[in-house]
């Protein structure tokens, strides 16, 4: 249950977040995306703040023994850069660009403008289902 509550707490502070910052309106991401027009510089302040308190995150995180919903840590194993992490950041970045969202403020678009969010998020499960039938392993 406390999981669950810090869970919804996280996802309603992040989704507040994006509604305060505007970055639920794709226009913003695309104007941002726009450095040769009309550049919209919204985004890069936005992802600064970001960075500032996912820095002060990892400081929190190396002083405590361990979460505060779980056992240990989930901590990724490698920093491997290789073709399937190249390919999915450009596939990610086509994708933002062209679309002006991303998985985050798409969810929460879908409380705000429905219609385009969820066509949106539709082809984003797609996409994922199809990664999930195109990766297997071979057996």
């Amino acid at each position: 249950m406390r999981q669950l509550a810090l869970s919804l707490l996280s996802g309603s502070l992040f989704g507040a977040g994006l509604a305060i910052s505007g970055m639920m309106d794709p226009s913003r991401v695309r104007g941002f995306l726009d450095i040769t027009g009309s550049w919209d510089p919204t985004l890069a302040f936005v992802m600064g703040g970001a960075t500032v308190v996912m820095a002060i995150a990892w400081l929190v995180q190396r002083r405590m023994q361990r979460p505060l919903t779980e056992t240990e840590f989930a901590l990724p194993g490698t920093q491997l850069i290789d073709r399937r992490l190249i390919s999915g950041a450009v596939l990610f970045g086509v994708g933002w660009g062209l679309a002006g969202l991303c998985p985050g403020p798409a969810i929460a678009s879908l409380a705000v403008n429905p219609l385009p969010a969820a066509i949106f998020v539709g082809a984003m499960i797609g996409g994922m289902s199809l990664f999930k039938i195109v990766d297997r392993p071979a057996v």
